[in-house]
């Protein structure tokens, strides 16, 4: 906790000491002691009240005043509203808070355009402050420190300063449900949707009973054999595993439209029972584990967290580099077994030559962004949608900022013409 160590004489007080030094003086020099203890009383007045602030400002330094601040829900989600609680106890009573002002800061993009307003409830030895934050933009922002301020009765004196830690709230990106269950299930795109079966070892494998388990699942025999619960492996763990590729460009809102596309996607496949992970964005070591689908959202929630700290990348080099970067994270790790759903922009020869040999017909579909928001499409991103299509992924354009279930339709809607034409 930091410290709190700013006791400062106010301008009253400035003006009282002066006030009672002068009549101190001339009471001395004059002989009328009535006029000296006026004086020094007023001189005492100032003592008085940085003797008290200096007390409390060391009492909250050794601990005295103890913070806790919580936010709910946490991780927030873009537009929706979390509370702050930011609770002040008193240890043992022995810090009076009924003359403390508080105040909290937050950063911008928590507060949604406006300001924030805050309640405050103070009882016996504690206060709390609530107030409701809005957050408007994706990543970790920061509220606090809390902001104190004491003076004594008098008026004379004050201490203020920063107490507690701040704390860095986590905001998802907004994502959006997408049926999966759209088109019957004839196409490859439609079985990856619904989960499409692979032949693997771990079909009748067998693991620890786990809280929350259907005891349909139990292996008797195997239990009674080692004397413990065994359960039959989630046979979902055989459907093919999906890769999410995410191509980050340098525009602000493209950029957040493309990374709620990829998470809404990523969610979408892992609900339907795929292991997902997503690639890209500069950050492919944290992001390339596979998520297994749970049943408590757990690999959901985990998912969503990594799409917290990706950043935009500062120039075309940079963004090039970061998807060759994940191309080749797919190459050396077996893309070729896996399914393939990328959202990208216009790219440049090499990594959209990369792209257009990992996927084929049977694994690859794509999301085309055409122009940014509210700008036209480039002859680069026409041509990365022609060329994959060329390639055999099935790919369709979108127009970065439109509705994502619209965008999602269309691709499978894309993917149910091309097995027409087969």
């Amino acid at each position: 906790m930091d410290d709190v160590r700013r006791v400062q004489v106010t301008a009253r007080g400035f003006a009282l000491g002066a006030v009672g030094v002068g009549v101190a003086a001339a009471g001395i020099l004059l002989g009328v002691q009535v006029l000296a203890q006026a004086g020094l009383l007023l001189v005492g007045v100032l003592a008085y009240g940085l003797v008290v602030l200096g007390t409390a400002a060391r009492t909250a330094n050794r601990g005295g005043l103890t913070l806790v601040r919580r936010v709910v829900p946490h991780p927030v989600t873009v537009d929706d509203e979390a509370v702050v609680e930011v609770d002040l106890t008193s240890a043992g009573g022995v810090h009076r808070l009924d003359r403390l002002e508080i105040a909290e800061q937050a950063a911008r993009e928590l507060s949604g355009g406006g300001g924030l307003r805050a309640r405050v409830h103070r009882s016996r030895g504690r206060l709390q402050l609530t107030y409701a934050i809005h957050p408007s933009h994706r990543g970790r922002w920061t509220v606090g420190p809390l902001q104190v301020q004491r003076q004594d009765l008098f008026g004379v004196a004050r201490w203020s300063g920063p107490l507690g830690p701040p704390m860095k709230v986590a905001v998802r990106p907004r994502v959006v449900h997408l049926d999966m269950d759209t088109r019957s299930s004839s196409t490859d795109v439609d079985r990856a949707a619904v989960g499409t079966r692979m032949p693997a070892a771990d079909d009748a494998s067998l693991r620890d009973y786990r809280a929350g388990d259907d005891l349909r699942r139990v292996h008797w025999r195997t239990s009674a054999r080692r004397a413990e619960l065994m359960v039959r492996q989630d046979e979902r763990a055989a459907r093919r595993p999906v890769s999410v590729l995410l191509d980050l460009p340098d525009d602000d809102a493209t950029a957040e439209w493309s990374i709620s596309a990829a998470a809404s996607i990523a969610l979408a496949l892992m609900r339907s029972g795929h292991r997902v992970r997503l690639l890209g964005g500069g950050v492919v070591d944290a992001l390339a584990e596979h998520h297994r689908p749970d049943v408590d959202g757990t690999a959901a929630d985990a998912l969503l967290d990594q799409t917290v700290d990706l950043v935009l990348p500062p120039n075309r080099m940079t963004r090039d580099a970061w998807l060759r970067t994940a191309v080749d994270t797919l190459s050396q790790q077996g893309g070729g077994a896996e399914l393939i759903v990328a959202v990208v922009g216009g790219l440049d020869p090499d990594a959209l030559a990369s792209l257009a040999r990992i996927g084929d017909a049977h694994q690859g579909w794509a999301m085309v962004r055409l122009g940014r928001v509210g700008q036209p499409a480039g002859d680069d991103e026409t041509y990365t949608l022609e060329a994959l299509r060329r390639a055999g992924w099935r790919a369709v354009g979108v127009q970065p900022g439109e509705d994502l279930a619209a965008a999602w339709e269309r691709l499978l809607g894309a993917s149910d013409r091309a097995e027409a034409m087969r």
